[in-house]
């Protein structure tokens, strides 16, 4: 048996009843559970079969990748968030945002 990768304690069991749930919908699959932390690894294989009966389901999107350009207010730049994601991610003018940068990139994420 091997060892588990996270808690570097307890061993991986073979099983067949790891659940997933995807937007609603329940999966069971197989993989391996720590015999100690009960972390799941489901396998590879089945995972992907997952992914792709999710996607023919659609509750698998593709990333979402948008473009956009900033406007000029004031001192500062503007970023529009479309009403789609707005909706969504059930924002308003009342959520705060977290704003980070990570390495090139920035991380826009509503508090909670």
């Amino acid at each position: 048996m091997k060892k588990c990768q996270i808690c570097n304690k307890g061993l991986l069991e073979k099983v067949e009843d790891i659940i997933l749930e995807i937007e609603g919908y329940v999966f069971v699959v197989g993989g391996e559970r720590c015999n100690k932390c009960s972390e799941e690894f489901p396998y590879e294989d089945e995972a992907q079969r997952t992914i792709a009966i999710a996607r023919k389901l659609g509750v698998w999107p593709e990333p979402l990748k948008l473009y956009r350009h900033l406007s000029k207010s004031g001192g500062g730049l503007i970023f529009r968030i479309p009403s789609d994601l707005e909706k969504q991610l059930k924002l308003d003018e009342n959520i705060g945002i977290a704003i980070s940068k990570v390495g090139n990139k920035i991380v826009i994420e509503p508090e909670k």
